[in-house]
């Protein structure tokens, strides 16, 4: 997951030997208190429960459903047109029949092309917003890390075993989410602006 090898490789921090650094006892693992070496995120949770991220999926989540609407009409208007073109079959010459099936699959192929190509620029928006988010939130983290006396994040999902304490996934989600919001103000004005949906007209000033 792109994200995940963002955060990786962002969040391992080095700021210090730790040669003989012990973790704090248990007890004394509390917010604000926590001293070790080492957190945890939960890096999921991170960009999904955050006010960026719901900000994100949402309008993605918009902007997909209006992709399945357009596909479904497309594939209606070319089921139909294929049934009338069989029909009309055993009354065309068989050369006009031939050519007119020929531009009929060519239109299908150029169309289903297009359409794949809107969902993968709707899979990569996810994935560059994904990176922006990591960028904005690392001075976030990187904050939380020296606050703990910690000298790396680590993703929740490789860690074995752990103590509750120094997972500080929703302290992140707290502090990103006072400190950036759901990111908005981040995008250019072209870029906040709602787009329009696949297939309608784009208005013009």
């Amino acid at each position: 997951m792109r994200l995940l090898r963002a955060v990786m490789l962002a969040l391992v921090c080095y700021t210090g030997p730790v040669a003989g650094q012990e973790v704090a006892q248990a007890d004394r693992l509390t917010l604000g208190q926590v001293r070790t070496p080492v957190l945890v995120v939960d890096l999921d949770r991170l960009f999904v429960e955050s006010l960026f991220g719901q900000r994100v999926t949402a309008r993605l989540n918009e902007a997909k459903a209006a992709l399945r609407s357009e596909n479904d009409r497309i594939t209606s208007a070319l089921t139909e047109e294929e049934r009338s073109l069989t029909e009309r079959r055993a009354t065309m010459p068989a050369a006009e029949f031939a050519a007119m099936a020929e531009e009929f699959d060519g239109r299908v192929q150029a169309i289903r092309a297009e359409q794949d190509a809107k969902n993968g620029s709707l899979n990569q928006r996810l994935t560059e917003e994904q990176d922006l988010f990591i960028r904005v939130s690392r001075p976030i983290l990187d904050e939380l890390m020296r606050r703990a006396g910690a000298v790396v994040i680590l993703d929740r999902r490789i860690v074995l075993a752990r103590v509750d304490a120094v997972d500080v996934t929703e302290e992140a989600i707290a502090e990103i989410d006072a400190r950036i919001g759901d990111g908005a103000a981040l995008l250019a004005p072209a870029e906040a602006a709602p787009e329009p949906a696949p297939g309608e007209p784009v208005p013009t000033p």
